[in-house]
């Protein structure tokens, strides 16, 4: 569950914001947000470390290293409470809207007594904001987009928040004796990118004990019910969870069942009425008899109906039950196939970590290869330079003379910026030292349709760049992503042998499934990427696999799971069909 580096970086940026709101010192507000970056990253648990152990972190100072220990001694921290007390909640409810920052969160209160979001679309509907100073209709209308975002959203968390919890439900219900199976379902195990509850699956002769195991955890808020087969709690963060105990008779039905989605059980369903049969979470019936025919694992429900038997993330209803009636389901790329990350992040630039843990922990993870991809100038805020990439560029490369034939191969990449016009960072002659380049919008997001499109295709069209990062960069349930001709910039990806990538970090899963299956239908290929700011980051594959698998690729479509000879080939942008190389 929740680490306490979490906890303080909640704090620490619950601190900076409440400072920008109330006109505080912009740059000590930045301060907290780069020191709550560094926590919330940082590898090891920090509850243990006093003052002194603090400070070695990035970024993290007396003044703030003294708060955090209060904080984890006491619980409080009488500063951020000082300051909460002198803002509204409603105005704290107003900057969790997209487009609107705190210190205009602020003047709309102050000026217009604005503090809920309900009011805040009410008076966007007046037009009353477009005669405050620095807003207008098109604030009006950023921010209504915001509002719809928010809405949503809903109650559904990030797809990391969710498994960290239930990963964490499954180790403890695990530990109980008489637990013969233990499993998340839901859309959580569909790998959806967001997920409204948890749905926990256990196997065991009798209940009692794992629904009290279960309501005994450490951060449950709330027990919405109790009862023999189901019980349901709210966890300290908001998150519904759901368990159920069956029969270990019944698991692969109850399995299948509690997975969905709906419209694909809908489908399966209708397969066992063509049969004669009837499917529940109890197993498969013969509809007369009621005999029960299969139901003690998934593949023998699925085979019992002539299917093969289907992975979770592929059950939306997108023809799966067809290709499983007719042998024709893909083998889907999986974690454990990735040869390696081709985009990650120093210190040197905005990640948070130096470039010799980064590689070792990537090492760890048995890849064989790992890029170093770090901003470029235009990004301004991280004061990139030629010489400071080519001294990181030296240093890479005699690292990766040290080591030896079988050990991972170090690749020095960057990531550049994708500038209004299309053009990037640097000339051709510079970036041809580079091992690899991705490319990103970092800027000016609301540009119109025709110019974003022609932004993006120059791009691709550049010699150089080998992967579009983030392609729509969105940002779930903050920001949209951009208004593009996608298909067009699909196109041109085939057409360029530029690959488009599935970026893994679970803030942004850009692109989408839904994307990455248009994008599959021009003939791009991808890369799963974890945009690792940090030791930590480098585990986000594992969401972006799920997209992957969500939209049906394969090894074949994904190319850090080439070996390296054919991912350089592939890198050599012109060399032949990307498919081909």
């Amino acid at each position: 569950m929740a680490r306490s580096n979490e906890e303080v970086e909640a704090l620490l940026r619950e601190y900076a914001d409440l400072l920008l709101i109330t006109g505080g010192d912009a740059f000590r507000a930045r301060a907290y947000e780069k020191a709550a970056r560094s926590i919330g990253g940082h590898p090891t648990d920090v509850s243990g470390l006093d003052v002194k152990g603090l400070r070695e972190i990035p970024n993290v100072g007396k003044s703030i290293a003294e708060k955090v220990v209060e904080y984890l001694r006491t619980g409080h921290v009488p500063a951020v409470e000082q300051a909460r007390s002198k803002i509204p909640a409603g105005v704290r409810e107003l900057t969790a809207i997209p487009a609107l920052g705190p210190k205009k969160a602020m003047l709309l209160y102050e000026e217009l007594d604005i503090a809920s979001v309900e009011q805040l679309a009410t008076a966007i509907e007046e037009h009353r904001l477009r005669d405050l100073k620095g807003f207008g209709p098109k604030s009006e209308e950023n921010i209504l987009h915001g509002i719809g975002l928010l809405r949503a959203a809903g109650g559904r968390v990030p797809l990391d928040d969710a498994m960290d919890v239930a990963d964490d439900i499954v180790a403890a219900l695990s530990r109980v004796p008489g637990c013969e199976r233990v499993a998340y379902a839901g859309s959580l195990r569909r790998m959806r990118e967001t997920v409204g509850d948890v749905d926990i699956l256990v196997a065991a002769a009798e209940s009692a004990a794992f629904m009290d195991a279960f309501t005994a955890l450490p951060y449950t808020a709330e027990i919405i019910a109790h009862g023999e087969k189901k019980t349901s709690i709210r966890t300290t963060k908001g998150l519904q969870v759901d368990l159920r105990v069956l029969p270990l008779d019944s698991w692969g039905a109850g399995l299948l069942y509690f997975t969905g989605s709906k419209a694909h059980n809908i489908r399966v369903r209708a397969i066992a009425v063509r049969h004669g049969l009837k499917l529940s979470e109890y197993g498969l019936f013969e509809t007369k008899s009621g005999k029960k025919i299969a139901s003690r694992s998934e593949e023998d429900v699925y085979a019992r109906l002539g299917m093969d038997w289907i992975p979770p993330t592929m059950r939306e209803d997108r023809g799966e039950v067809k290709a499983a009636l007719e042998g024709q389901l893909p083998t889907l790329v999986s974690e454990s196939e990735l040869r390696g990350d081709l985009h990650t992040h120093t210190d040197l630039t905005d990640g948070l970590e130096p470039l010799e843990n980064m590689i070792a922990t990537a090492e760890r993870r048995g890849y064989a290869y790992y890029a170093v991809t770090d901003h470029a100038p235009k990004l301004y805020m991280q004061q990139m330079t030629k010489e400071k990439i080519l001294a990181q560029r030296e240093r890479l490369r005699a690292m990766d003379r040290g080591r030896g034939r079988r050990d991972m191969r170090l690749l020095h990449g960057v990531e550049l910026n994708i500038d209004a016009d299309g053009e990037v960072d640097w000339p051709d002659d510079f970036l041809e030292g580079f091992d690899l380049c991705v490319a990103s919008v970092h800027t000016q997001f609301g540009q119109d349709r025709d110019t974003m499109t022609r932004r993006f295709l120059r791009a691709c069209e550049n010699p150089h760049v080998n992967i579009i990062g983030h392609p729509t960069t969105r940002i779930l349930g903050k920001r949209p992503g951009v208004d593009a001709d996608l298909d067009a910039v699909f196109a041109a990806c085939a057409r360029t042998g530029t690959a488009l990538e599935i970026n893994a970090h679970p803030n942004r899963l850009d692109l989408s499934d839904e994307n990455i299956l248009r994008a599959k239908e021009h003939g791009v290929v991808f890369a799963i990427d974890s945009d690792a700011h940090s030791t930590l980051d480098l585990a986000n594959p594992r969401y972006g696999v799920g997209m992957a698998q969500r939209a049906w690729l394969t090894t074949d479509d994904v190319i850090n799971t080439w070996p390296l000879t054919r991912l350089r080939r592939f890198l050599r942008k012109g060399s032949g069909h990307s498919r081909d190389v």
